[in-house]
């Protein structure tokens, strides 16, 4: 059995230096606007952007992946984010800066669906767990080392800029040399949010005030260190430890979730992150202290999405996780979409302290309606299958389901390639329950059948 990081060497490499590029342009924008002293609303809203660009981009990464195939859409999207970082430092004019931060969304999430299709078509369905683990695992380090890139460069001048150019210009050249087989062109999965929203309201909205507070601090923390006195070298260091400390939490709280019902683990921690980012925001800022409540946020907010997903996915069958996946990616980015702006906003008007004190009214928000929705609903308890290593920052493609190593691989492809094969859409759970229904009497004499179905023909009639 050949080892995983051997054989995509060369798609982790290009993984690594994507998600390094993305890292630094986030923390290097944050940082100039403040140093500009532009209104906080605006750079919460370059952020609220990217994720705009994020879910709009998974439609059109779709239909250019099945035209062009996975390579040259890659490439294509690779130099579209290389001009857009570099159109940063040709124009100073914030409203093309927020159009240009929607392009780089679009273009990263075409160049995660093709390294996330392409893993998981061709890793072995015994090793699915291990790719899976090793690709978020690089993600984590490009991220971490795009943060701490910033450091080099304490004046923010246009190095940055080049850095993250080269970046994604490099990110290009193992994917473009590879001897891996190309894989197939995919279609968009059906998808049903409305549906998926009856079957799994607690983890859904978990995600959807959960991706306010990740968006918020991805877009804003820097501005909000660097507003307290921190040098560039000290946001970049504050950034990595919350990073590190997400990173980190990951298996931990995997095993955890294994004793615990994941709905009432996922209450736990979001009260918890309620009282911790309401202290950060009312005790006096502190380096060193900074650094200490930085990291537990960091284990708390950044292992609700993995928890979320796990509960979503133990209320869906097999053949609707796909589907799920698209609807986790979009209920998130909306969040991760808002969020930065009602923060920078409540920052411009109150003051700096807003971000953790926006991040607390979240959290308490969501403590008490899932405590509302667990009143309707059973609660689940989940298996140590269900839990799975996730970056929680979008960092992933409508595709990570078929990459989820839960999944059987021919059902995955029934639903990516053909979608209108073998998949039923359901509408809602009542036309699900007719069609179990006619099944079961299928087999059955004619004339007991007609005398079964004959409250739903006559429904049917009347419809």
């Amino acid at each position: 059995m050949k080892n995983p990081l051997r054989s995509f060497a060369s798609l982790y490499s290009t993984t690594l230096m994507m998600v390094l590029g993305s890292g630094l342009l986030t923390t290097y924008l944050g940082l100039k606007l403040t140093h500009l002293d532009a209104p906080q609303v605006w750079v919460g809203g370059m952020m609220s952007a990217y994720y705009v660009g994020l879910v709009f981009g998974s439609k059109v990464g779709h239909k250019l992946i099945a035209n062009v195939g996975h390579i040259r859409a890659f490439v294509a999207c690779a130099g579209v984010v290389t001009a857009s970082a570099l159109g940063h430092a040709l124009i100073d004019s914030l409203p093309v800066w927020l159009f240009l931060r929607i392009i780089v969304g679009m273009g990263m999430m075409c160049q995660y669906m093709v390294l996330e299709s392409w893993l998981n078509e061709q890793s072995e369905p015994s090793q699915r767990g291990t790719v899976f683990a090793s690709y978020m695992i690089v993600s984590y380090l490009g991220l971490m080392a795009g943060q701490g890139a910033i450091s080099l460069f304490p004046e923010l001048g246009l190095e940055p800029l080049l850095l993250i150019a080269i970046c994604f210009a490099l990110c290009i050249v193992p994917i473009a040399i590879t001897r891996r087989i190309h894989p197939d062109p995919l279609t968009p999965a059906p998808l049903n949010m409305k549906y998926y929203w009856s079957l799994a309201p607690q983890a859904l909205t978990t995600l959807g005030l959960g991706g306010m507070i990740v968006g918020c601090f991805y877009g804003l923390a820097p501005a909000y260190a660097t507003a307290q006195g921190i040098e560039p070298q000290a946001v970049a260091l504050y950034m990595s430890c919350t990073i590190f400390a997400g990173l980190m939490a990951q298996w931990p709280m995997g095993k955890i979730s294994d004793k615990i019902p994941r709905s009432r683990l996922i209450r736990i921690n979001c009260a918890l992150l309620g009282v911790l980012v309401l202290v950060i925001a009312l005790v006096p800022f502190d380096a060193q202290l900074s650094l200490i409540l930085t990291g537990l946020f960091g284990i708390l907010a950044f292992t609700l999405y993995p928890l979320a997903t796990a509960l979503a996915n133990s209320r869906v069958e097999q053949h609707e996780r796909v589907g799920l996946s698209a609807t986790i990616l979009v209920t998130f980015g909306v969040g991760a979409s808002i969020g930065p702006l009602i923060a920078s906003f409540l920052m411009q008007k109150i003051g700096n302290d807003m971000l953790y004190g926006f991040m607390s009214i979240c959290a308490f928000t969501l403590v008490i309606r899932l405590l509302f929705i667990n009143k309707r609903q059973k609660a689940e308890q989940g298996t140590s299958q269900d839990y799975v290593m996730s970056s929680g920052d979008l960092a992933s493609s409508p595709l990570a389901a078929s990459f989820d190593p839960r999944i059987d691989v021919e059902s995955v492809q029934d639903q990516m390639v053909n979608p209108d094969e073998d998949t039923v859409v359901l509408d809602d759970v009542d036309l699900y329950e007719e069609e179990l229904y006619k099944q079961e009497y299928d087999e059955q004499d004619v004339d007991n059948q007609q005398a079964d179905l004959e409250p739903v023909i006559n429904a049917e009639t009347v419809k």
